[in-house]
């Protein structure tokens, strides 16, 4: 009995050991990134915030937005280019879209929008690959958390002077379809690649809109963007150690590359958003399947499970 409790204690420390090894190994939180309704109620009228609202449909913004938001449509943020939709234009126009809005290098910006903050999200990445989000930050729960709290609302346009926005393109965070292949063509595990579709269009048991070929890119895992959501009705992120468990069981690793794709670019944005948010350092396939199958390029499918 002596024996055995002694192997079971070391038995514990080395469970202890190794947990402890994986949560020093994680890379660091960016708490920052992400703001509560409460943060920005206390913070609404500060001088340098700029609220944006980012939506595909009049009615989202015109039927109540929070107050002093500004819009940006995500048809001036996402294109479609040489048959791809969701594209990101040239950067002087998406410079001009957030200078017109009235941002600045100075300002505070918070972002929310359509579909459970998966604009938002996208105009997330399209400030990072500008080079200007260092103080930019997703409003958790969003307008669906913020109404529900009984927050005020405002139907009134408010007056924008456009803004000097000076930006610094960072080209390295966008993935074209020539580097993903010669990343999967690499060995095993040597990149953490994210599909961030429902389940049954990463399996190939359901295509994706507009895309003839089923399945996903060979080597790719699921994370399907809405299920690091409490739910869409209340679209709150899940708690740091949930959504840490979720790309640790993607083996995500702070010294490896990890890319985000989707259909489109769009929903992948969102696992972007996250990815970054726990600390890596994610880049995108912005094409994304859509492209990937056009080029008639090799998938995979794979059972539910």
């Amino acid at each position: 009995m002596f024996f055995r409790v002694i192997a079971l204690a070391a038995l514990g420390m080395i469970v202890v050991s190794q947990t402890h090894a994986e949560t020093s190994s994680a890379p660091k939180l960016r708490p920052e990134m992400l703001v509560t309704t409460e943060w920005l109620a206390d913070h609404l009228k500060d001088p340098d915030l700029v609220v944006l609202c980012i939506d595909s449909t009049p009615e989202f913004y015109s039927r109540g937005h929070i107050p002093g938001a500004r819009q940006i449509k995500l048809s001036e943020i996402a294109v479609t280019r040489d048959g791809v939709p969701s594209e990101l234009p040239p950067v002087g126009t998406l410079q001009q879209a957030f200078s017109a809005a009235g941002i600045s290098n100075d300002s505070r910006v918070v972002l929310y929008g359509e579909r459970s903050n998966l604009f938002a999200a996208r105009a997330y990445f399209t400030l990072d690959y500008l080079g200007v989000a260092g103080r930019a930050s997703l409003l958790d729960g969003g307008i669906e958390k913020w109404t529900a709290e009984h927050r005020p609302l405002s139907t009134e346009t408010p007056a924008v002077k456009a803004a000097s926005l000076r930006i610094a393109p960072r080209a390295e965070i966008l993935i074209d379809t020539a580097m993903v292949r010669n990343l999967v063509a690499k060995k095993p595990g040597t990149i953490t690649l994210v599909d961030a579709r429902p389940v049954k269009e990463f399996t190939g048991e359901q295509l994706s809109e507009d895309v003839a070929k089923a399945g996903h890119i060979p080597g790719a895992k699921s994370l399907f963007w809405m299920d690091m959501l409490v739910s869409s009705e209340d679209p709150v992120l899940r708690p740091e150690a949930e959504l840490r468990r979720m790309y640790l069981h993607l083996n995500a690793r702070a010294d490896q590359p990890l890319v985000t794709y989707c259909r489109t670019g769009m929903q992948s944005s969102f696992d972007y958003f996250v990815a970054k948010y726990l600390g890596y350092e994610p880049r995108m396939y912005d094409a994304s399947f859509y492209e990937w199958s056009q080029k008639n390029l090799p998938a995979e499918t794979s059972p539910s499970k």
